[in-house]
């Protein structure tokens, strides 16, 4: 059995584009899955400040992002100057519920 990426959740705190009821059960069940995870307030705003997190993300290796419309969260990172690897697997939290982003972040296959 491989080892789960590392995963990055993202709150969206500014642009408010995923749904309060599906951040909070996601961030839930990361919490209560006992694996770890980091948390970011918003990537757009890391993006829009070059914040040099984005490389470490870009740069470790395969990662689990949780956020928004995958080809949007590959441009945020292409945008601060760190673009993500073919291997980084993006969970869209707009569409769908918790569980499937859930899903997908803990076990299932991530769309990208």
């Amino acid at each position: 059995m491989s080892e789960r990426p590392p995963i990055l959740y993202c709150r969206c705190a500014y642009a408010q584009v995923v749904p309060d009821a599906v951040k909070d059960g996601v961030l839930d069940g990361l919490c209560a899955s006992g694996g770890g995870f980091d948390s970011v307030a918003d990537l757009c705003e890391m993006s829009a400040r070059k914040d040099p997190r984005l490389a470490a993300v870009a740069e470790g290796g395969p990662v689990r992002i949780a956020a928004c419309h995958p080809r949007a969260v590959r441009w945020l990172f292409h945008a601060a100057g760190t673009p993500l690897g073919e291997d980084a697997e993006i969970v869209n939290m707009r569409e769908g519920d918790a569980d499937d982003a859930l899903g997908e972040l803990l076990g299932g296959e991530a769309k990208c």
